[in-house]
């Protein structure tokens, strides 16, 4: 656990695990993407305890020295309470905590980098489509419980995976992730999804990276749009860029 014990405490954890190669990659992926001449803002959608947002303020800020803001959102109000109080214990003047969700959310006008992690179902949709509105040079999300395709995927030639349920579930969050990633790519980012972490931690371990170039690929829409019509899936990410 990085947070939590005395600050001190807290410290030697997170500089423990970069100064030994353990630090989240996460963090670590997107950090030559910051622009180190002006203030960077970056927003934690759905941030819960926090554990990730101390420590990429921590990495990123006292560490690396960026010139960074980072906000947390999050729908706990009493989770957002302790995040605070923990940010003005720790002297953390560029971090701040904030309840609300990803979808309503109208806090800034621009912003730099957007990470997620396991935001729940389309929880993940409105904040990937939040980021690429913002125009953010760096998008790092972690998704999770991809109930959306699972509810309507159907497709008889693939009935050995459509007839039992956990491959089902499974299949339906890979086309998923596939298609969130080739969206951004239609948008204008270059995209990877990568494991983040070894499966004995979460079985939720795919990250997908994205990084704005600035050239969108026609055909990565059409690839999704094609995708959706054989497994009878209409996703939220898909409706929301295309508003």
């Amino acid at each position: 656990m990085i947070i939590g014990g005395s600050k001190k405490e807290v410290v030697a954890n997170i500089k423990n695990a970069a100064d030994n190669g353990r630090f989240n990659d996460k963090v670590e992926i997107g950090d030559p993407e910051l622009d180190s001449t002006r203030e960077q803002t970056i927003i934690d959608f759905g941030c819960g305890k926090s554990y990730l947002t101390f420590a990429m303020y921590y990495y990123l800020k006292v560490l690396k020295g960026y010139n960074i803001r980072i906000i947390g959102l999050d729908l706990k109000k009493d989770v957002i309470e302790h995040c605070n109080q923990l940010r003005t214990r720790y002297g953390y003047d560029k971090l701040d905590f904030y309840e609300g969700d990803i979808a309503s959310y109208k806090g800034v006008e621009s912003v730099d980098m957007v990470v997620t992690l396991h935001a729940c179902d389309t929880a993940t949709d409105y904040a990937l489509a939040k980021a690429v509105k913002w125009g953010a040079k760096v998008i790092l999300s972690v998704p999770c419980c991809q109930h959306e395709a699972n509810r309507t995927i159907a497709d008889e030639t693939l009935s050995p995976v459509m007839d039992y349920g956990i491959l089902k579930e499974r299949f339906a969050a890979i086309a998923t992730d596939g298609a969130r990633a080739k969206l951004l790519e239609s948008k204008g980012y270059q995209t990877q999804i990568l494991e983040f972490i070894d499966m004995e931690h979460t079985p939720k371990n795919l990250l997908i990276r994205a990084v704005k170039t600035g050239k969108p690929d026609a055909k990565a829409y059409e690839e999704v749009q094609n995708m959706s019509r054989m497994l009878n899936i209409d996703l939220t990410l898909k409706k929301l860029l295309e508003d």
